[in-house]
């Protein structure tokens, strides 16, 4: 197949190209520097989001795309210009997929949005699914409303259209990872905030691995929970941190303290949603990494990570 990615050149990006290309497809990467790249048989970089940059004419026959761009939403804070540039890098990126899309004939078959599972909202106690629809009107989701609503107008081309729902992403070099194992490597680790909250995690591997099976499995469509089968509890996911590192889990972190050094970002932290990826079971996806401990201990045994 012919894949095109955009935002390629990230954490998620970079491990998707990888496996892509070691299950034979060919790739385009949309970056606004092609220069810093070196093209191959392969793979190919085209410039875009660029004055005058016309990246479909550089695209023959697409039979998907991969949407992942958007401004990081981790940071020291969310100031008011950073919640700005988080909405309208995705606004931005999604539009001119779009326009990509509209230019290119024949259409590819699928579009795979990036999202996220800030969708629906904090809670402690609910579960969910794919068929969930969110009332909530927090930032974060608020954003990914917004995001997929933008993203679903590919399906007027007949695109099948998938939001692929990221939750908590752990891998070696990137992701959520090293900052949150930070503290047990000094032996301040502990339980952050009420430690009720919920944590829905996922490896970096079934993140690749559920994105192939999106643009692969052609009943998938709509919302996808990249998740893992197995959420947990922020206090318990510290424990196994501890337990793997051998470090202590002893100093607590008060709502209020994180509250005030992150702001509303701390409530990433402090709130959570139990997301579990059903449509994904349902298609009889073989997670590789179902439970944190396998994870862990595969992402946390590399010499970087020591």
């Amino acid at each position: 197949m012919h894949i095109v990615i955009a935002g390629g050149s990230g954490f998620v990006g970079q491990v998707l190209q990888q496996q892509l290309l070691n299950q034979g497809h060919r790739l385009t990467i949309l970056t606004r520097n092609p220069s810093k790249f070196q093209s191959g048989k392969q793979t190919q970089y085209v410039e875009w989001l660029a004055a005058n940059s016309q990246p479909e004419t550089q695209l023959e026959k697409v039979d998907a795309i991969v949407n992942l761009a958007g401004e990081s939403i981790n940071g020291f804070r969310w100031t008011k210009a950073k919640k700005q540039r988080i909405l309208q890098s995705r606004i931005t990126a999604t539009n001119e997929v779009l326009r990509i899309i509209e230019n290119l004939n024949p259409k590819p078959t699928v579009l795979v949005n990036a999202s996220a599972i800030g969708y629906y909202g904090m809670s402690e106690t609910a579960t969910f699914t794919e068929g969930v629809n969110s009332n909530a009107s927090d930032f974060l989701a608020t954003v990914v409303q917004t995001w997929e609503e933008l993203a679903s107008r590919a399906e007027k081309w007949e695109v099948r259209t998938v939001y692929a729902r990221f939750g908590i992403i752990l891998g070696k070099g990137g992701g959520a990872l090293p900052l949150m194992s930070l503290p047990y490597k000094f032996g301040i680790g502990g339980r952050i905030g009420s430690g009720k909250q919920w944590v829905s995690w996922i490896h970096i591997a079934d993140v690749v691995g559920l994105i192939s099976l999106a643009i692969e499995q052609s009943h998938i469509h709509g919302p996808l929970n990249v998740t893992a089968p197995e959420p947990q509890r922020m206090d318990d996911f510290g424990k196994m941190f501890a337990y793997i590192l051998h470090r202590p889990h002893w100093l607590p972190v008060p709502s209020f303290a994180m509250k005030a050094l992150l702001g509303e970002m701390s409530e990433m932290l402090l709130c959570g949603q139990r997301a579990v990826p059903e449509k994904a079971l349902n298609a009889s996806y073989k997670f590789q990494y179902p439970e944190l401990e396998g994870a862990l201990r595969e992402i946390l045994s590399s010499k970087e990570q020591q």
